[in-house]
């Protein structure tokens, strides 16, 4: 079963042949998909009032080889389905005020933990050589992707002659900076749920031209895994009232690095001139200043 709505209407399909409890919990399950997503088999059994046992049957008759199956097709149903206000109603649910900053970051964590267990290093390893030999390099990432494509972007540009970062606020902006792709260049296409039409259409356009396409997302489940093999899958809160993009930093973070490793006596040289403009342009602050603002300030102090 992978399509996202397979459970609720296999639940439906199958609901008269259900005994007294299973239908308690088909109709929770129905009602409540958005909370049942985040029990365990035992915490959802007491919530509908039936055995732990009952669960775990249920999942079986579902056609499901266990509960944490089960769960992850809600999963998939979860975030694909809940608007803001819903993310907004579940989060509340879910953190008491209290527990904000070590929920959230026992969260993150636990995201960046799932992704590396679960990630494709031979996918990972393939992006890597895909960008090293492409000519050129699209990324695109919208609405709360934008920022990730932005990092993304700011580091490619450093390290590689040919990146374009894809923006734009309309379909015809965005094929007008897509129609120059060839099979020889790269796109990048970023984004979580709920998932970006312009990012699907731009792949979709991608895919139509030969163009090598690389995908980071939050499951194969996604739409953007449709046009190709390259999936870097890194885990996002699929219910929250913002996006956790945590694990997907981290995976572009190693993205860059690994480029960099395989190019690195370029990226040393591109790195030692910046350098030198920086400190003539003085870009960044330094520690000379600073000691020099501090004694002008200790003086005036004397004074």
């Amino acid at each position: 079963m992978n399509r996202q709505n397979d459970l609720l209407i296999n639940i439906k399909n199958k609901h008269s042949d259900l005994s007294k409890g299973q239908k308690l919990l088909a109709n929770y399950i129905l009602n409540n998909y958005e909370k049942a997503v985040f029990l365990t088999a035992a915490r959802l059994g007491n919530v509908v009032g039936v055995s732990e046992s009952t669960v775990v049957r249920f999942a079986t008759i579902l056609g499901y080889d266990g509960y944490p199956s089960m769960q992850k097709a809600l999963e998939e149903l979860v975030k694909n389905k809940l608007n803001s206000v819903q993310r907004m109603e579940v989060t509340f649910d879910r953190i008491h005020q209290e527990d904000i900053l070590k929920t959230v970051l026992h969260s993150d964590a636990d995201k960046i933990r799932m992704t590396l267990e679960e990630i494709d290093e031979t996918a990972f390893k393939t992006a890597v050589d895909t960008i090293l030999k492409a000519k050129t390099i699209y990324i695109l990432g919208v609405r709360s992707s934008a920022p990730l494509a932005m990092f993304l972007n700011y580091y490619f540009n450093i390290i590689f002659d040919q990146v374009k970062l894809i923006q734009t606020s309309s379909s015809s902006e965005l094929f007008e900076q897509l129609y120059r792709m060839k099979h020889n260049d790269v796109i990048i296409g970023i984004s979580f749920p709920r998932y970006s039409r312009s990012t699907i259409s731009a792949l979709e356009f991608a895919s139509k031209r030969n163009v090598n396409i690389i995908t980071i997302t939050d499951s194969y489940a996604s739409p953007l895994t449709a046009f190709t093999s390259c999936n870097l899958i890194a885990r996002s809160d699929m219910a929250s009232i913002v996006d956790s993009l945590v694990a997907p930093m981290s995976v572009i973070n190693a993205l860059i690095v690994s480029v960099c490793m395989k190019k690195q006596g370029e990226v040393i040289r591109t790195f030692q001139s910046l350098e030198e403009i920086w400190k003539e342009y003085k870009v960044y602050r330094n520690d000379e200043e600073v000691n020099r603002e501090n004694e002008v300030e200790q003086e005036q102090k004397n004074e």
